[in-house]
């Protein structure tokens, strides 16, 4: 079959060899890709990764493994604890869901029409929240160049999932290793 010049869909274009993966674009104007998306959270104090996961990249992919993994976490902690996100996670439903789980949703606020209240942004918890977030795309970065990642070599979600989550095990001790001195100063 001939697309030449036409649009690639998912319902159109199939990997023969990843049937699983779908098509997705990383950023505007780039080329769609077949892919897998894939999810961290972290702990806010050191950059651990508490939970890795892997889905099929849909356009709401992000948020929905986002509070499948907040409330794993939240069946394992007692208390209130905080969630912090980019701007993608800034919508009604996912903030909402987040409060109804009793937690904090400390989610990077949109100009406009944002989720997010003066009830969450007035406290220093919050701006310390939106630095300390970007510990996880240090975690994202060293998976893909370290953890050789940018490019799966592996086909299938299963396979692709457990390649991501040992890699991620993998972040944690190189990251806890030099965590050690830190900790042994105290």
């Amino acid at each position: 079959m001939d697309f030449h010049g036409e649009r690639r869909r998912n319902d159109t274009h199939a990997s023969t060899t990843d049937p699983e993966a779908l098509l997705a674009k990383h950023s505007p104007g780039e080329a769609a890709r077949l892919a897998y998306a894939g999810h961290l959270l972290t702990e806010n104090r050191h950059g651990l990764i508490v939970q890795a996961d892997l889905s099929r990249a849909t356009g709401t992919a992000e948020r929905e493994m986002g509070l499948e993994l907040v409330k794993e976490e939240r069946k394992k902690t007692k208390g209130r604890f905080t969630v912090a996100a980019d701007k993608n996670y800034d919508t009604k439903d996912f903030v909402g869901e987040l409060r109804t789980n009793v937690v904090t949703p400390h989610v990077a606020r949109k100009e406009k029409y944002s989720a997010i209240d003066g009830r969450t942004t007035r406290w220093e918890g919050y701006a310390l929240s939106q630095k300390k977030r970007k510990l996880v795309e240090e975690a994202f970065g060293w998976m893909k160049t370290v953890g050789l990642l940018h490019k799966l070599r592996h086909r299938g979600r299963a396979k692709a999932r457990w390649i991501f989550q040992f890699t991620a095990a993998a972040y944690n001790l190189v990251r806890m290793r030099s965590l050690l001195p830190e900790c042994i100063a105290r």
